[in-house]
């Protein structure tokens, strides 16, 4: 599992397989960049869960964000988990970088089930954009439940908005470039929830599936992340790893003059490209579900 918005999402090999280790870098970088919309979700749920003992952040990735709710929530105890070992030890790496190693651990092993492995129930569990990567949601959502401990804590990102980084009309091929890419995305995102182990089809109604799970709903906010042209080169490098990614994946889906615009896009030596042009910025929003477990 990683932290990684549907927008963003790129396969390899078949058509919906999705290389983690390979995307360590890019997953890495775009939480670096998202930081202020994270420090923002993190100090809204700091209001709902004060002092929390054990905080488990549930597809960690690289563990940008585990760090940051190290950061956030100084008397906890953090655990990394994650299906990705590679990706767990960029999170160790850079725990121990941030001066947060004496409190923070990892956990290797397929979610939900591998939750069981901890040693004591959580008071906080964040899922940050992992949960759709499970093919049975609400039993992954019942297991967390059940790591909870009484009063815990689990907050869900999912959903939200998808990423802008450029204008609807930015002066070459077709206007309305990544509108249409969502489109394609979310036909990618539906075959990928479709080709999981053990896909469940399910509404995707978080508050709903969280009381489903013994949980009392206890809020739901959407963070904005909004990073005005001039672009930082952190943002450019995340536009060209998305954009990559996506004229990668989409490439049969793609239109003639959407792919030659993405080549241009990506090009370093066209000023044109996502690495040069002036009007390059990031907008996205993800939103946060929370719920309590009370007994």
């Amino acid at each position: 599992m990683a932290h990684d918005h549907a927008h963003e999402h790129a396969h390899h090999h078949d058509h919906t397989d999705i290389d983690w280790a390979d995307m360590a870098e890019h997953l890495e970088t775009q939480a670096e960049l998202f930081t202020p919309l994270h420090e923002h979700a993190l100090a809204w749920l700091g209001g709902k869960q004060t002092e929390p003992g054990l905080i488990v952040d549930a597809g960690s990735g690289p563990g940008v964000v585990s760090c940051l709710l190290a950061d956030s929530f100084p008397g906890a105890r953090v655990v990394a988990v994650d299906g990705s070992e590679p990706l767990l030890h960029l999170a160790r790496e850079r725990a121990e970088r941030l001066g947060v190693a004496d409190r923070f651990a990892t956990l290797t092993g397929e979610l939900p089930d591998v939750m069981a492995d901890l040693d004591y129930p959580a008071d906080l569990i964040w899922a940050g954009n992992s949960l759709h990567h499970l093919g049975d949601q609400q039993a992954a959502i019942r297991a967390y439940a059940e790591r909870l401990a009484v009063g815990g804590t689990l907050a869900l990102v999912e959903g939200g908005l998808p990423t802008r980084f450029l204008p609807r009309d930015f002066g070459i091929g077709r206007p309305g470039l990544e509108a249409r890419i969502d489109a394609l995305q979310a036909d990618w995102f539906a075959d990928m929830r479709a080709n999981l182990p053990d896909s469940v089809p399910v509404p995707e109604d978080w508050r709903a599936m969280m009381s489903a799970a013994g949980l009392k709903p206890s809020g739901t906010r959407t963070f904005l992340l909004d990073l005005p042209a001039p672009a930082t080169d952190r943002a450019r490098a995340v536009a060209a790893a998305t954009f990559g990614r996506l004229r990668e994946s989409l490439a049969d889906a793609l239109d003639a003059t959407d792919r030659a615009t993405l080549d241009r896009l990506l090009d370093p030596d066209d000023k044109a490209s996502v690495h040069h042009r002036p009007d390059l910025y990031v907008l996205t929003a993800r939103t946060v579900h929370t719920a309590v477990r009370t007994g």
